[in-house]
């Protein structure tokens, strides 16, 4: 819904000559009406109203509650910001109470002064748009997460607003998803949404022999083990005040995965060969490609360090689902490779592109970049070609987005948000060659971009 043109208010009343009263009286603002729950539904899919006045005693049984309720519960499963405000005779206490209870934003008892009800509904027309507002704002405003990730996928951004949240709290997060996601950066730009004082302190724990990670981690004293010449600060201490990611969880030892419990539990450590227990303030985020509850089924991960993990668990997805992405990043590695190759300004040719929009990238983010520096190398000229990027030539068009509902409004609108992110994309940016991909003029591109709340 556009704000520069308001919803209408809908009517729903079964009394046919209430409800002309209703829009007479209410006629400085836009309206459709409906006499059923059924009817109230079709118009409510057909408009989007902002605001709905309707009566509890609707057909086919007036002379009851149930069908209102029912009705006013559909209503906010539709559309959980709608203003719902109840006319109705029926007007006990306990109904009212009800109504508000379950999501109505006013409740009038018959009859009502129209004067009144204009001015509740001209407050509900005014929360309504600053909600609607507040959300573009917030669909526009990049994270400080964001500072390392560049995106414009919309599960992505709601990720990045997801790590915002829970930037502040000390609650442990888990992020799952395949190799090569980006999910340290995501761990990175939690920590630095956090504002803690400490470091930022990554460790593998696939790439550590067994026998080393124990000290690695919780540090030792010296003559702990043969060749501990002196006692060492192991990565936990390490990122006191900060945050530690463990990152590969799926491959730490069970033997260690106790210890670690129990470090998470009590927030203390003992270093290798010590016997003294040293308090540690450290922010804690795991991340893995691994199936954690298949590897609890196998007795691999311990369920008791899953859960105390598994605070909040973020699944980051592969760049294949993230669409738009991949040119996006493209473009900016390009950038960056050809300054350090000192390649001048090198750009990709519209079969690259669309290559890179089609190819299924099972390395993800890490295999394009491999992908892209190879290409800053090797490109003869200055157009990157597929065969520059190791890409096979790419056979017909991207395929449209899928249709995830039969609502023709839900499914036109995530249709021009799929195709004006893949163009902004495609064209690095670049407004004029976007609205030329698109077949549009600048003008209805903006228009388009505010409307579906994307950011250039």
């Amino acid at each position: 819904m556009s704000l520069d043109k308001p919803a209408p208010l809908l009517i729903v009343e079964d009394d046919l000559a209430l409800q002309k009263q209703i829009k007479w009286s209410l006629d400085r603002f836009e309206s459709v009406t409906a006499f059923d729950r059924e009817s109230a539904l079709v118009q409510c899919r057909r408009h989007s109203p902002a605001v709905v006045t309707m009566d509890l005693g609707l057909p086919p049984d007036p002379d009851s509650v149930s069908e209102g309720f029912r009705l006013l519960e559909q209503l906010l499963q539709l559309d959980p910001d709608i203003k719902v405000i109840v006319l109705t005779g029926q007007n006990a206490q306990a109904n009212a109470l009800r109504a508000v209870a379950l999501g109505a934003y006013d409740f009038f008892a018959k009859p009502f002064d129209p004067d009144l009800l204009g001015l509740t509904i001209d407050r509900a027309y005014r929360l309504f748009e600053l909600q609607a507002e507040n959300r573009r704002l917030q669909a526009l405003h990049q994270p400080d997460a964001l500072a390392g990730l560049m995106t414009r996928d919309p599960e992505m951004l709601r990720i990045c607003r997801t790590i915002e949240k829970i930037a502040s709290s000390s609650v442990t997060a888990l992020l799952l998803g395949e190799s090569g996601t980006g999910k340290e950066v995501l761990a990175q730009g939690l920590h630095q949404a956090s504002k803690r004082s400490g470091k930022f302190v990554a460790i593998n724990c696939a790439a550590i022999p067994e026998n080393l990670l124990e000290s690695e981690l919780f540090g030792y004293e010296r003559g702990a083990f043969t060749g501990a010449a002196k006692t060492t600060v192991g990565k936990i201490e390490t990122a006191h005040g900060g945050t530690l990611m463990l990152d590969e969880i799926g491959d730490l030892p069970y033997p260690l995965q106790s210890k670690l419990l129990r470090f998470l539990q009590e927030r203390k450590i003992e270093r290798v060969g010590g016997r003294q227990e040293i308090a540690v303030d450290v922010r804690v985020i795991c991340a893995t490609h691994q199936d954690l509850k298949g590897l609890i089924k196998e007795t691999r991960f311990r369920e008791d360090l899953y859960y105390r993990l598994a605070e909040i668990v973020i699944e980051v997805p592969p760049l294949r689902k993230r669409r738009g992405d991949a040119a996006l990043l493209a473009h900016a590695f390009l950038r960056r490779f050809a300054q350090e190759q000192r390649r001048g300004s090198l750009s990709f040719s519209e079969e690259a592109l669309r290559a890179i929009e089609g190819h299924e990238w099972p390395g993800n983010v890490r295999e394009l970049l491999s992908a892209v520096k190879r290409a800053a190398i090797m490109a003869e000229g200055n157009r990157v070609g597929c065969e520059d990027m190791g890409l096979p030539s790419p056979e017909g068009s991207p395929s449209e987005p899928d249709a995830a509902t039969l609502d023709l409004r839900s499914v036109r609108e995530k249709a021009e948000r799929g195709a004006v992110v893949a163009a902004l994309a495609r064209a690095n940016g670049n407004i004029v060659k976007a609205s030329e991909i698109l077949g549009v003029s600048r003008p209805t591109l903006y228009d388009l971009l505010h409307r579906l709340s994307i950011k250039q």
